[in-house]
């Protein structure tokens, strides 16, 4: 017996963590003393993919090829995947892969039985920015914790976004894309506006003019094109094809590559929308969908505390709801410790050690992983492409030992499909009709700006009003007077006053002296 194969040996040892009862994925071969052994498989169980995982390791080392192993096996498996394309490379995993000399010998060192193969997949984009289905969500969906994060807002804006949320959700105001968001806060600081302002509390018109320009700064960076309606159904990403084989959703993201925090955030509202939605289930023989986050660096980048609060607690709770999620990044130390404890399954491609920072994250990398029979600061600089430190989540939960493998060769298509074929396969989906059209309803902006229209109209009719009142007034004032009658000619002239004071007078005496009885003097 030799010594890799002895039960009791080091390598023996490693591989029996590793001999699991029930349905598990393939990694690959254990390396040991500088030898593949390829009678040792390093696997991972099927049932343990929910406990979330890492993929980490030095730009060129081969983390993309991971994950597209892993997500080809989770599909043969029935488990739905999500795949966030930053580079533009992972759309070949709906094609099959094509066989040449290196595939054949990474197969034969690794007792692989390799066949071309490509998965059952659907491609989406951010807002129908590049190719793909598109991908919306609603302001309000998306809510106030998320849109600081893209609006790089401090905690203090972030705190009076929240009463902004509050504000239009108890005036029945659908904050639908951001022009509906804009039309409440510049109504909040408006004349009109400013005693709402006051009523919501807490909320200062400087605060509330921060939020505004950065929503006009956010808009001309084309993020209005990511919010809106139809919004996405996000348990369209757990659906199996027609052979019972799990889709693989491919969200396609290099046309929004120089905005990386919106994709990244984007990508936390999908996660944390699939929790919202999906019951509690358990633990289960499979999961009910595995997503893998790339480029995880950049969600974390600037984050609030609030924000790395909802992370948090969304990857440790999200278990329960059977979905998995796996962080892509360079090195461990990018994730925060209190997500990074939740990852049990790990996979850690080789990191460079050329300057002092990058020794520190080495030694840094070195210590999240369990004592093992490696030096594994000195294996960590020395890993091939495609060869990785893993330690994974055993049936019954507890972590397996240290094992370096040499990797399988993924079996679809290593790199982009081209455009026509991604366009077609796009355009055939059955959900394009559903979503490839924006729907613009009315909404927050619509009510806001018909109730400043019929305020102008009143306004404009009261200011005509009171203006055709003052003309009126003034043309009655400045009329001729028509010329006095024949009649009043005569009662108004000097000698017909004389002449009435006169009989007026004699008349006054003929009464007086019938009421008194007095007699008219005789001359």
């Amino acid at each position: 017996m030799s010594q890799s194969t002895d039960p009791a040996s080091p390598a023996g040892q490693i591989a029996a963590g590793y001999a699991f009862t029930g349905p598990a994925l393939d990694l690959g071969a254990l390396l040991w003393d500088g030898a593949c052994l390829p009678e040792h498989q390093i696997r991972i169980p099927l049932s343990m993919l929910n406990r979330h995982g890492l993929v980490a390791g030095a730009t060129g080392t081969g983390k993309t090829k991971t994950l597209q192993l892993i997500a080809e096996q989770l599909s043969a498996n029935g488990v739905p995947v999500f795949l966030a394309d930053i580079k533009g490379d992972v759309s070949g995993i709906s094609a099959p892969g094509t066989a040449n000399e290196k595939i054949e010998e990474r197969a034969r060192d690794v007792a692989q039985e390799w066949e071309a193969t490509g998965c059952p997949s659907e491609f989406y984009s951010l807002g129908g920015i590049g190719p793909g289905i598109p991908l919306r969500s609603t302001v309000t969906s998306f809510g106030p914790v998320l849109m600081s994060k893209v609006l790089q807002l401090n905690q203090t804006q972030e705190q009076s976004l929240g009463l902004i949320f509050h504000y239009a959700d108890t005036k029945g105001l659908e904050l639908i894309d951001l022009k509906d968001l804009r039309a409440v806060v510049a109504f909040l600081v408006s004349d009109k506006g400013k005693p709402e302002l006051k009523g919501i509390g807490g909320l200062s018109t400087v605060t509330a003019g921060v939020i505004l320009r950065a929503l006009t700064a956010f808009e001309q960076q084309g993020a209005a094109e990511f919010f809106g309606e139809p919004e996405f159904d996000t348990s369209e990403f757990l659906r199996t094809a027609a052979d019972g084989r799990g889709l693989v959703s491919v969200l396609e993201l290099p046309a929004v590559q120089d905005k990386p925090q919106l994709f990244s955030t984007f990508l936390m509202w999908l996660l944390a929308d699939l929790y919202t939605d999906l019951p509690e289930v358990g633990d289960l023989e499979k999961p009910k969908l595995v997503f893998f986050f790339d480029e995880a660096h950049l969600l974390f980048n600037g984050a609030s505390k609030a924000f790395l609060e909802a992370i948090t607690q969304t990857v440790r709770l999200i278990r329960s709801k059977g979905v998995g999620v796996f962080f892509v990044t360079q090195t461990p130390k990018d994730v925060p410790a209190d997500v990074l404890a939740q990852l049990g399954n790990r996979v850690q491609h080789a990191l460079r050690a050329f300057t002092p920072d990058d020794a520190k994250a080495l030694k840094a990398t070195v210590k999240t992983f369990p004592n093992s029979g490696y030096d594994l600061e000195e294996l960590l600089t020395r890993l091939g492409t495609g060869e990785a430190v893993i330690t994974v989540l055993s049936e019954n939960g507890a972590p397996t030992p240290v094992a370096a493998t040499r990797l399988r060769a993924p079996q679809s298509l290593m790199g982009p499909i081209d455009a026509a074929a991604l366009d077609q396969a796009v355009k055939s989906s059955l959900l394009y009709s559903r979503y490839a059209e924006p729907v613009d309803r009315e909404s927050a902006y619509e009510k806001i700006s018909a109730e400043q229209a019929a305020a102008e109209a009143e306004a404009e009719a009261a200011a005509a009003a009171a203006e055709a009142e003052k003309q009126a007034k003034a043309a009655a004032k400045a009329a001729p007077k028509p010329d006095p009658s024949l009649a009043e000619q005569v009662v108004g002239s000097g000698l017909f006053r004389s002449l009435a004071r006169s009989i007026g007078t004699q008349l006054g005496r003929e009464i007086s002296r019938s009421i008194f009885g007095t007699a008219r003097r005789r001359r």
